[in-house]
């Protein structure tokens, strides 16, 4: 298969291309990343150029929202699949503006859909969020693909709304698309304003940990490498106009996956901060992932307390990595990537 992967930079992305370097050795990748902030050629810099010399990986900077860029890019590209990875994802960033995430989410979906529609890609998949779903009280049952979309922030809006434009393209059109939803990622890579790096680097270099509220709010953890392979089974044997949801089971308080992670660290719970909460915070996430195990043969390998011990371990073991992020050093990659080629150009062709 040829397949184009959008937001391959990020945290997620790159760990699916990890997936499939690792897995699908037949495979050609093609990843494109617009290289914001959260798009880092360092999650891939010890895989990428061995594959790019084999043929198997190319890297094309390129934003989803810049429709001559894709369109070029996708017309005469023989793709068989296109898995969109792409987004702007942090709930604080979208309180804050949301014209980035409209931007992104929506008119770069929208631009993906025609493009790949024009250029007669064979599936597309959409990679969303549980967040699409609103949100559940302490006894409710978990999010199935059934529940009726009802975001809750700037962010989860623009996916809810990306959702039901790739949904509506297979009634209208008839195209070949999956929806995929999870619950929270974690694992290496994942740049750290998400809540597990962030206390994890706090922990590490002696700063206070914020913990909004009384970090009373509920999330399913899921170990990235799960999600992927999740990912990888709805894009090979998922039905086309079909929503699938992945989750870890593994509901834990945000105070709870704090302690952990302190315990892990060997820090005391004096550093936690409590700080005023998130507008909007969502009370609790859980996740319904029985028809990916029934039409996916999918299930979640990783138990939380292994997953979260790997990752401390991974982020204990990589400090340049994190410290590079931190300081802004390793936008020097992206800008030296980004001269190699224009937009919709091979990089290094």
């Amino acid at each position: 298969m040829k397949i184009l992967i959008t937001g391959g930079m990020g945290f997620i992305g790159s760990n699916f291309v990890r997936l499939l370097l690792a897995e699908r050795p037949e495979w050609e990748i093609w990843n494109v990343d617009a290289l914001t902030y959260a798009g880092n050629p360092e999650n891939l810099a010890d895989v990428a150029e061995a594959a790019e010399a084999r043929g198997r990986y190319r890297f094309v900077r390129a934003d989803i929202a810049d429709e001559a860029a894709v369109q070029g890019l996708l017309d005469g590209g023989d793709f068989d699949a296109l898995i969109n990875f792409a987004a702007e994802s942090h709930v604080d960033r979208s309180i804050l503006s949301s014209a980035p995430f409209v931007r992104t989410n929506v008119v770069g979906t929208q631009i993906l859909l025609d493009s790949a529609r024009s250029a007669g890609v064979k599936r597309y998949v959409q990679v969303s969020t549980d967040e699409v779903y609103g949100d559940l009280g302490p006894d409710d049952a978990p999010f199935s693909e059934t529940t009726p979309l009802a975001p809750s922030s700037p962010y989860s809006a623009t996916k809810a709304a990306a959702d039901h434009l790739v949904l509506a393209y297979h009634h209208t059109h008839r195209m070949d698309v999956v929806v995929t939803r999870c619950s929270n990622n974690y694992g290496p890579y994942q740049f750290p304003e998400k809540l597990i790096p962030l206390m994890i680097v706090n922990a590490i270099t002696g700063k206070r940990l914020p913990v909004y509220g009384r970090g009373e709010n509920v999330r399913d953890w899921i170990h990235v490498e799960d999600h992927c392979r999740g990912v990888l089974a709805a894009l090979e044997r998922g039905e086309p106009g079909e929503v699938y949801n992945f989750g870890g089971a593994s509901e834990r308080r945000n105070l709870d996956v704090v302690r952990a992670i302190i315990g892990s660290v060997g820090v005391g719970e004096e550093r936690i901060e409590y700080v005023t909460d998130r507008p909007g915070h969502d009370r609790r996430y859980a996740i319904d992932f029985r028809r990916a195990e029934a039409e996916l043969d999918w299930l979640p390998t990783r138990s939380f307390e292994s997953g979260l011990a790997d990752t401390v371990r991974w982020y204990l073991e990589n400090r340049e990595w994190w410290a590079r992020v931190q300081d802004g050093a390793y936008r020097q990659s992206a800008e030296m990537i980004a001269s190699w080629g224009s937009a919709g150009e091979p990089a290094g062709a």
